[in-house]
């Protein structure tokens, strides 16, 4: 594979979405209101709005697989450029990134959130089952400063296997279950 990145182990990446899924859901289901409205450790967040950002990082996916399908058509140089202006715009999005879960929240309850997560991971298993290596091995550079996830150049291989390090990552930081 070019930049001798090894082949996807498309079955792990399957396990991965089904043991998140069925996390979240035993998150969800064990969570009191007052739980969900506890803060989490090391965000700014509560509980309830770390959950949902840990969702949207499968969201997002779907949008960055959109981008590498087309980025990685062009030439590496028009990504770089791109992901350099994405870097540069860090603090707005930062922001909004972390402005986003406070709204989302308050449309998005337990039960709703429960519901978008298993569509979301469907449908990413959907894709991932109809790509081929040869577009899996396809990649872009990324806003490194944007997450702790994203290197300098990914492929569409490493999108796929990106939003269950971000869910296990956050996971760590809920304070669900923790009383008193």
């Amino acid at each position: 594979m070019p930049d001798g990145r090894s082949a996807l182990d498309r079955q792990g990446v399957l396990d991965g979405y089904a043991r998140a899924r069925r996390t979240f859901h035993a998150l969800l289901d064990d969570a009191t209101p007052s739980d969900l409205a506890r803060p989490t450790g090391g965000t700014r967040w509560t509980n309830h709005q770390l959950l949902w950002h840990m969702l949207f990082g499968y969201l997002v996916t779907r949008v960055l697989l959109v981008l590498v399908r087309g980025f990685g058509r062009l030439p590496r140089g028009a990504s770089k450029a791109f992901a350099r202006v994405l870097d540069a715009g860090t603090r707005p999005f930062d922001v909004i990134n972390y402005l986003g879960p406070c709204g989302a929240v308050k449309v998005f309850g337990p039960r709703r959130m429960g519901t978008a997560f298993d569509r979301i991971t469907g449908s990413l298993a959907r894709r991932l089952a109809k790509e081929s290596e040869r577009d899996l091995a396809r990649g872009m550079h990324y806003p490194v400063r944007w997450d702790p996830f994203f290197k300098d150049f990914m492929t569409l291989a490493d999108l796929y296997r990106y939003p269950t390090r971000h869910f296990d990552f956050h996971r760590r930081q809920l304070t669900l279950g923790e009383r008193g």
